[in-house]
């Protein structure tokens, strides 16, 4: 088996740090929303989030909260989507059970219910399914995409305003956005699911990756957007918003920069086609990993702005700053643009046999 490929589960956590006043804040109130909701009944839920691994582990993925009991399973659902799913109530500290293949290990959600650890496991490349239990709730399935030992190319891409046009900036739209519109009302940028699609054909044993600094309450909507729109199945990477352990509110960029960087650890041979914006801080991010990594960079992609999305964004880079990049840099105001410049390139064959992706188990 390739080295590559046997990244070890990271060992266990230190005693976390003096917490942030705002995170003791934050922490209280939990707990009293916590014991109010218990003393009423509610009782465990976990989302689960798509993962993603290798032949040798599995990044498990997932957040507990506590939901009011319903003889329907829908009802249930529903209790954790959309506006509900940012007053529903974090199982801080849960012991979750997770079963791989028959074998099961017992992990621990953070302060904020949200399950992100990595467990040793062995299985065969492609879509696999493994289950998440907790005490007093069901049992629910997480698919995971296991990445082929053989694979070289990898895929991450940014979401608002790169695969979703959201006007961001706009701080009424944007929670208008989050908090009102499902996925059916929201827009898909112009051509980028062909654009992914023709890639997953071109790569189809290849790991997609959404990387967001959105918070992981709407996750169930944005895998709804996605599917909905035919980009390709993949897993999401978002955040936990509120105070950390040593500030009142998170990076998104950090978030951002972490995640880019465990990815270039879980998968040192594997070179990364970077798509995003030039709306927020995608091009910075990615120009900071191309000159880290520059072996693990295979292209950056970037939807460009309207002038309007630009000026309600800040302003957009420069292109011409990377021009002396050991990587290209394309830049397009939508998939089509994207995808030529892929074909000029070589990097899109026209002639590669289009292969059915694997969809993830529902």
């Amino acid at each position: 088996m390739a080295a590559s490929r046997n990244r070890r589960p990271s060992p266990p956590k230190a005693a976390e740090p003096l917490l942030h006043r705002a995170a003791r804040i934050e922490n209280r109130y939990h707990d009293f929303r916590e014991r109010r909701a218990r003393r009423r009944g509610h009782r465990a839920t976990i989302v689960p989030y798509t993962g993603y691994g290798s032949t040798a582990w599995v990044r498990v993925l997932g957040r507990v909260l506590l939901t009011a009991p319903s003889k329907s399973q829908r009802t249930e659902d529903q209790s954790v989507r959309g506006w509900r799913s940012f007053t529903s109530v974090p199982s801080a500290h849960a012991e979750v059970t997770v079963d791989i293949a028959g074998t099961r290990t017992t992990v621990i959600a953070d302060r904020g219910g949200v399950i992100d650890t990595t467990v040793q496991a062995t299985l065969t490349a492609g879509w696999q399914t493994i289950s998440l239990s907790t005490h007093g709730g069901r049992t629910v399935e997480a698919p995971i995409f296991i990445v082929s030992d053989d694979s070289t190319v990898g895929m991450v891409s940014d979401i608002d305003d790169t695969v979703m046009v959201t006007a961001l900036p706009r701080p009424f739209l944007a929670a208008w956005n989050t908090f009102v519109l499902d996925e059916h009302a929201r827009t898909p940028t112009p051509g980028m699911a062909v654009l992914y699609e023709r890639l997953r054909h071109a790569n189809p044993d290849s790991p997609m990756v959404y990387l967001s600094t959105g918070a992981w309450n709407v996750a169930p909507t944005l895998t709804r957007f996605l599917s909905r729109n035919l980009y390709p199945a993949g897993a999401l990477l978002l955040t936990d918003w509120g105070p950390t352990h040593d500030r009142w509110f998170r990076s998104g960029s950090e978030h951002k920069r972490t995640n880019l960087l465990r990815l270039v650890d879980d998968f040192p041979s594997m070179k990364w086609l970077l798509v995003g914006d030039d709306g927020q801080h995608d091009e910075q991010l990615y120009g900071e990993l191309v000159e880290s990594h520059p072996d693990n960079v295979v292209a950056v992609l970037i939807r460009q702005l309207s002038i309007g999305e630009a000026v309600l964004a800040g302003g957009r880079a420069k292109a011409e700053a990377h021009s002396s990049s050991p990587v290209p840099w394309l830049y397009a105001p939508d998939g089509a643009g994207l995808s030529e410049q892929l074909d000029a390139l070589g990097l899109l064959s026209q002639e590669q046999q289009v292969i059915q992706p694997e969809v993830p188990p529902e």
